[in-house]
């Protein structure tokens, strides 16, 4: 999800706890916690100031997303928490807990994917159900946020409560509608992928049959609409452009299933799960003009 997603699930996990009881100091400390916790798998971008092999795409949402480290970056926080706020409390290593594992698995959901794993498979594990920018969650906290204000007959940590049960409803339903969208693809194609709309219920379905790749838009209450017939160039030969561009080498490790970009100009793979408008966001190339 993105940052901001992760910010609300970190906000969220903070005022569903009941805080009556708790001092000033517990109150700072739980912010801390569950905010910072919810962010902290995503420390990895800071890898990209040393990534000089082109290993970055493998990295991001690596090993710091791995469900086995959960429990260590929940410790980290519960020593934190000592050291800042002289607070020895092992619930707030439980709260670091379910906030990293929310993010960790969150993330499986959209088509980027995570390690999730690692470091027993080096698989990204991807549903992508989800987009990785999520309206309907941004709604559901948003709607949390103005009844705490307007409802002052509920306790805030219950309507919060509420408000993840919802989430979860939410999740659940969008991914068993995108599973059963997938599986109607999949016996017409060598291989599929799926990309969640940032419409609700809605998908894009990646098929690809050989040289061919094809881009559908559909959903269980609409007919499926061909968005994009692209043709991918022979895979067979990519040595030149992984020796001169690393990082080619990587996306096509990362990806599920590439095009191949093989014209005069250019030499190139792409992703196209995130193909738009005439072009992928993930497009690694060389320049065949450049001698």
């Amino acid at each position: 999800m993105d940052t901001i997603t992760h910010t609300l699930f970190g906000l969220g996990i903070y005022k569903a706890v009941n805080k009556e009881k708790m001092s000033k100091k517990e109150k700072q400390a739980l912010l801390f916690t569950s905010v910072g916790a919810s962010q902290i798998p995503d420390i990895d971008v800071i890898s990209q100031l040393w990534d000089t092999a082109g290993q970055y795409q493998m990295w991001h949402r690596g090993i710091t997303h791995s469900v086995f480290l959960t429990p260590v970056w929940a410790l980290l926080f519960f020593m934190l928490n000592y050291l800042f706020f002289r607070l020895k409390s092992w619930p707030f290593f439980w709260i670091a807990l379910l906030a990293v594992f929310i993010h960790d698995t969150s993330d499986v959901f959209n088509a980027w994917g995570t390690g999730y794993f690692e470091p027993f498979s080096n698989a990204r594990l991807t549903f992508g159900t989800i987009s990785i920018i999520d309206f309907v969650i941004w709604f559901l906290f948003l709607l949390a946020f103005v009844m705490a204000k307007k409802v002052k007959t509920m306790k805030e940590y219950r309507l919060y409560r509420i408000t993840w049960a919802l989430i979860a409803v939410h999740v659940i339903a969008q991914s068993a509608q995108g599973y059963i969208v997938y599986k109607q693809y999949k016996p017409h194609y060598e291989q599929v992928a799926l990309s969640a709309s940032f419409i609700p219920w809605n998908y894009s379905i990646i098929g690809k049959d050989g040289n061919r790749v094809d881009i559908i838009q559909d959903s269980l209450l609409t007919k499926g609409n061909l968005m994009y017939k692209l043709q991918s160039g022979s895979d067979h030969d990519l040595d030149t452009l992984f020796k001169q561009n690393p990082k080619a080498q990587t996306l096509y490790e990362w990806s599920p299933f590439v095009v191949v970009v093989d014209n005069n100009q250019q030499l190139g793979i792409y992703d196209p799960r995130f193909y738009r408008k005439g072009q992928s966001f993930l497009f690694e190339y060389i320049d065949k003009t450049q001698k």
